[in-house]
């Protein structure tokens, strides 16, 4: 079996080797230029890790796993430019650098660009796997959407906040797991497996993220503390709060949504999520659909030792700091 990092670099390598067409510039060149800005690769990775799990050919998985990187990328400038965000990896993000319309053309043609990497797959199995990468592609936008929507709703509930981060989060690392699987010509049962375990994980992935959001340290989190909690985002946290809180406290919550004293606002929301134990509901939430996963990929035939990189990985991501 390769071992994950060694799966990551074919990906890097795999990268810089694809050929875009050389006109116009201005459109294939932003495709070039966020392909190569790098990062840990992941989600390609996963087609490749099902793919290896399942003792299947990872150059013949190659492909699919370029076209998920590819929607991946895509998918960032689309959100780049919804979030007007002026950075992506440190760099400038693409509607900086070429202009917002060129980075929605750019983005447009890089799912022109996904279906013909898709393309390349066996024939045998090239319907499964169109179906498969189409269904998770509009899955994420679809939850893309709903997170949007969000927004202006006050009504929003829990089962529907899952759902959206099953969408835009999850079902993409299912749906690359499921690719692997049908590639290596699985059963139809073993391919929903792997794609339940890596859709679980996602949403315990997700729901840690809230979790951070709040108690993670800034250093080794990556992101600003309570930043979710600035921006009145509907996270698992604050809708469970919404739904705990008393009524001698929910007008103090109604108040912190317009207080421009950040690190007060922070302050009283994190003390209402201890007040009412939210923390230890939510990590109760994520550790049932972490179960989840695990119980889909003890249920996957193939041998036990095959599984560990997975479990390992697993484990790593879900082992962040708090």
């Amino acid at each position: 079996m390769y071992t994950i990092p060694e799966l990551q670099k074919l990906i890097e390598q795999a990268i810089p080797a694809i050929e875009y067409p050389s006109h116009p510039k201005n459109l294939y060149d932003p495709i070039t230029y966020i392909m190569n800005l790098g990062g840990k690769r992941l989600r390609p990775a996963l087609v490749l890790i099902a793919t290896d799990l399942f003792s299947g050919d990872v150059n013949a998985a190659m492909p699919a796993a370029l076209a998920i990187e590819t929607f991946h990328n895509f998918t960032l400038i689309h959100d780049d430019i919804m979030d007007n965000a002026p950075l992506r990896r440190g760099k400038q993000t693409v509607h900086e650098k070429w202009g917002v319309n060129n980075a929605i053309l750019s983005g447009d043609v890089m799912m022109v660009e996904a279906n013909k990497q898709l393309a390349q797959v066996n024939t045998g199995v090239l319907k499964d796997v169109l179906n498969t990468f189409n269904t998770t592609a509009q899955g994420v936008c679809e939850g893309q959407q709903l997170d949007m929507e969000f927004e202006t709703r006050n009504d929003v509930s829990i089962l529907e906040y899952i759902n959206m981060i099953r969408l835009k989060t999850a079902v993409l690392v299912g749906g690359a797991m499921k690719l692997g699987a049908i590639i290596s010509e699985v059963s139809p049962e073993q391919a929903e497996l792997i794609y339940d375990f890596g859709e679980n994980l996602g949403i315990a992935f997700q729901l840690q993220d809230d979790i951070l959001d709040v108690y993670g340290d800034p250093e080794k989190f990556g992101k600003q503390v309570g930043g979710d909690i600035i921006a009145n985002k509907k996270t698992f946290l604050l809708l469970n709060l919404q739904q705990a809180v008393s009524k001698a406290d929910e007008q103090s919550l109604l108040d912190q949504s317009t207080n421009n004293n950040l690190d007060q606002k922070i302050a009283k929301i994190t003390a209402l999520y201890e007040k009412y134990d939210i923390r230890g509901l939510a990590t109760k939430e994520m550790t049932a659909y972490l179960d989840k996963a695990f119980d889909a990929l003890a249920r996957i035939a193939v041998e036990k030792h095959r599984k560990e990189q997975l479990i390992q990985l697993s484990k790593e991501l879900m082992n962040r700091e708090t």
